[in-house]
């Protein structure tokens, strides 16, 4: 049995450092890493689409079409992602082919809906979108260039994509509509604070 009594002083000898309280906490952090991968779930941090909280992405429903409001996950298109990654909008992640994280954002417009684009709102089929106004420059007074404003019909196999809750959000009034089969789950709240 080790002592850290010494018999020159009387007095405990210095503890050595172990590593046990190190590797604990890369342990649970490993398995708090691996519990979110195997279960589907992501962390929302802003709330441009959706309270912050953990919410669980779900396979689609196969045969069962895209619903307005639904909040999904969604890998953008290659150069739209690297603008975002570029400005700081998206981070390196998994889920999509190009190595940068999807968007979670809610679905505003679908195939044969109208989209009524303005300075200062957005419409769908007339209904005008809360926070809805498109900002000339980012939060780092960048200048956030948009599609061309006017009216829209979706196309089939497109989607529009907002973030309802912050009229800061990066989404579809800027970069304006994305390919249905880029959506690549459902998000549904576990927690939100």
């Amino acid at each position: 049995m080790h002592s850290t009594f010494s018999p020159r002083t009387g007095q405990s000898a210095p503890r050595t450092f172990r590593p046990v309280l190190p590797l604990a906490f890369g342990a649970l952090l490993a398995a708090l890493i691996l519990g979110f991968w195997l279960l589907g779930l992501r962390i929302a941090l802003t709330d441009s689409a959706c309270p912050p909280g953990i919410y669980r992405a779900t396979a689609l429903r196969p045969g069962n079409p895209l619903v307005r409001d639904e909040l999904v996950l969604v890998c953008l298109p290659e150069d739209l992602a690297r603008f975002a990654l570029a400005r700081g909008y998206l981070a390196r992640g998994a889920g999509c082919g190009d190595g940068i994280e999807p968007v979670g954002k809610r679905v505003g417009a679908l195939a044969g809906d109208t989209v009524a684009l303005a300075p200062d709102y957005v419409a769908i089929d007339g209904k005008r979108l809360p926070n809805s106004a498109s900002r000339s420059s980012d939060t780092r007074g960048r200048p956030v260039p948009h599609i061309v404003f006017g009216n829209y019909r979706v196309r089939h196999g497109d989607v529009w994509l907002f973030g309802e809750d912050d009229s800061r959000s990066w989404d579809s009034r800027y970069f304006g509509p994305v390919p249905t089969r880029a959506v690549r789950a459902e998000l549904k709240p576990v927690i939100t604070w």
